[in-house]
């Protein structure tokens, strides 16, 4: 019996032990992990995500490594620029695992180390650069960085893919100075932008003055055109209408000439006429008249009846002194009044 008990025990606990060996040399590795195998102290292989066996006792898990990009923020570093001014500026990391053997065999302590080689290669990148390229140049040392850092962790199996400078930080009194000078900038644009603005404002203004003149004057030479015009037509409608009234009294005195030759006038008639005309001839201011020879021989002829009429008269002159009222007025009206004297009378 107790044989029997003790062999089951025994039994029992080489079961427990093989599948302790079993459950030993089964390995499972998760997604973006990978890890290292060393057999008897020397590298064998990776173990890739998944189910993975080792050999008991003779091979051993060394490292696992999260192949995912890490994050590394470190604390500022002190750095001298060109113009020995003293800031603190703190960096932040992007890198990641690319080679696990590498990066187990290859450095004892890689995180460390690339803080280090930050912090240096910061140094000797910002100590290149004045103040103010440093406050401007954030693109130029970030690229400058990863690039000297990638090349250096490349033998690392370590890949940066980014470096940022999360802070600069200079003294207080550049602090100070630096705010003097913003608020400088900020009054001097200001006051420019208000120059700008009032300069754009009075060429406004002027263009606007200008417009309005040039319209007025414009205006001003429309309505003087419309008045021109207005008087033109005013002066061509009263041409038109003298020249109306010059024609139609030109046809009316074609006309009566038309008539007077149809009624074949006498000499008398004719002299008469002449005469007439000889009104508007003594109306001027000269004192000389010349005539032509036919006017000549019809005041020779008024002379003749003037003085047949003074001999009438003085034959008269007794009967009109005894018979004042029987005499015959008409006939001395008509001889004294030119306008109507009469053939039948003379």
């Amino acid at each position: 019996m107790i044989e029997n008990l003790i062999g089951s025990i025994l039994g029992i606990l080489f079961v427990i032990i093989v599948l302790g060996v079993l459950a030993g040399s089964i390995k499972i590795v998760r997604q973006s992990e990978e890890g290292i195998v060393e057999r008897l102290g020397r590298f064998h292989k990776k173990m890739s995500s998944g189910l993975n066996f080792i050999v008991p006792f003779i091979d051993r898990q060394r490292a696992r490594l999260d192949m995912r990009e890490k994050v590394i923020d470190f604390p500022p570093q002190p750095v001298i620029t060109k113009d020995n001014v003293t800031m603190q500026i703190d960096t932040v990391v992007y890198f990641q695992i690319t080679d696990s053997v590498k990066y187990v065999y290859e450095i004892s302590n890689p995180i460390p180390a690339i803080e280090n080689l930050t912090a240096t290669t910061l140094r000797n990148i910002i100590g290149e650069l004045d103040l103010d390229e440093t406050l401007t140049s954030r693109d130029l040392v970030n690229t400058r960085l990863r690039s000297i850092l990638d090349e250096a962790t490349d033998k690392w199996g370590i890949k940066v893919n980014r470096v940022e400078l999360k802070n600069i930080m200079p003294p207080r009194d550049i602090q100070e100075a630096m705010e003097k000078q913003m608020r400088a900038e900020r009054e001097k644009r200001e006051t420019i932008l208000r120059a700008d603005g009032d300069r754009e404002a009075a060429i406004r203004r002027a263009e606007g003055n200008k417009r309005a003149a040039i319209l007025n004057a414009e205006a001003v030479r429309q309505q003087t055109i419309l008045h021109a015009e207005a008087e033109k037509e005013k002066l061509i409608l009263e041409a038109q209408g003298e020249a109306a009234a010059i024609l139609n009294v030109r046809r009316a005195m074609a006309e009566g000439i038309k008539l007077i030759t149809k009624a074949e006038p006498d000499q008398q008639y004719l002299a008469l006429e002449a005469l007439k005309s000889m009104e508007h001839v003594a109306d001027g201011k000269a004192t000389k008249i010349i005539l032509p020879n036919e006017m000549a021989n019809i005041f020779g002829y008024l002379a003749g009846l003037s003085e047949a009429f003074k001999d009438i008269k003085d034959k008269d002159g007794d009967e009109e002194e005894s018979n004042n009222d029987n005499s015959k007025p008409g006939l001395k009206k008509k001889i004294l009044d030119p306008e109507n004297i009469e053939l039948e009378n003379i």
